[in-house]
């Protein structure tokens, strides 16, 4: 009888001491404990704020700052096909890349965007924005539409990122932001070899024709499509070869993360080179890098301002064509 009554006054300790809170989100509760470990820390690589650390209080902006993490880690249920607000976007979410809800070190992350935009950018030509920013990703990545720059939704995602990005100084990029550049191959990336590294650490989550999987309620990926109808246009970033190379040495197979890579560096280019191989749907490119001279070693679409091939542009070895470049200079 005492121990069941030392025990209920531990539990009433605890209660009265904020261990647990619990608040709501629209129709979800979630549980926020601090006994969490929610001050991630990473002695050489930027990492991201914890979803449990945003503030509640509304002069914080804090239920404007979940929204967006929400949109971020569950964009399908939002704007996908069956979206709750929107009909916009393919089924896939944007932590499908931006992993973790964009605070996974080399992960895609948001850690230098809020301290480097606006910035001029040569794929537009132009000084962008955030919003500009995010609706690249709603077009590109996410094959939909661009969000209404005064709607909630483009609001709450910047609204996030900026308070994810707050601690990093104005015009400094910290190590681990975005995506790792790893070595370059001295050959061209092999497809065929790509194909083998596909089928033993790739299959088995995104499918063997690359389709990926879909949540239980068939309204999400949980394991987003690496080509095809429902993937990534051809427009996208990631579509170009150094940086698909790079998240997925990092990142792949999920969730090993850059401290201790599974796939070695001509692994990583060889299944990015089968990846993008395969076909996807289509953007118009016509306004993109209106200085060609600019475009990306690796940009997998002509005309280009030398004379290497498509192939070499797309799969290498880039080596040649960056001296190139370099001697033009």
């Amino acid at each position: 009888m005492l121990k069941k009554f030392i025990y209920i006054i531990g539990f009433i300790y605890l209660i009265g001491n904020g261990i647990y809170r619990e608040y709501k989100f629209g129709n979800a509760y979630i549980e926020q404990s601090a006994q969490m470990d929610i001050n991630k820390t990473d002695s050489s690589a930027w990492v991201g704020a914890s979803q449990y650390q945003i503030p509640l209080d509304t002069n914080q902006n804090g239920p404007l700052i979940r929204y967006g993490y929400e949109l971020v880690a569950h964009t399908s249920k939002y704007l996908g096909p069956n979206g709750i607000v929107q009909h916009s976007t393919n089924g896939m979410n944007c932590q499908n890349c931006h992993l973790e809800a964009g605070t996974k070190p080399w992960g895609l992350n948001y850690g230098a965007v809020f301290s480097t935009y606006p910035k001029f950018r040569e794929r537009s030509g132009s000084i962008e924005t955030i919003y500009k920013r995010i609706n690249d990703c709603m077009e590109r990545s996410l094959n939909g539409r661009a969000l209404d720059t005064n709607s909630k939704e483009i609001k709450a995602i910047y609204a996030y990122i900026k308070w994810l990005g707050e601690g990093v100084p104005k015009g400094k990029k910290v190590r681990g932001s975005g995506i790792e550049l790893i070595p370059q191959l001295a050959v061209a990336a092999n497809p065929r070899n790509g194909l083998s590294v596909y089928t033993q650490y790739c299959q088995k989550c995104h499918g063997l024709n690359g389709e990926g999987v879909l949540n239980e309620k068939g309204n999400s990926y949980e394991y987003p499509p690496l080509w095809g109808a429902h993937s990534y246009n051809d427009a996208a970033g990631i579509n170009q070869l150094s940086k698909l190379a790079g998240f997925i040495k990092n990142n792949m197979p999920n969730p090993v993360n850059y401290r201790n890579p599974t796939l070695t560096t001509q692994q990583a280019w060889d299944v990015a080179a089968y990846i993008s191989s395969h076909s996807r749907p289509t953007k118009d490119k016509s306004k993109d890098w209106p200085v060609l001279a600019t475009k990306p070693f690796d940009y997998p679409f002509g005309p280009y301002a030398d004379t290497f091939s498509v192939t070499q542009h797309r799969y290498g070895p880039f080596e040649p064509i960056q001296l190139a470049k370099l001697a033009k200079k």
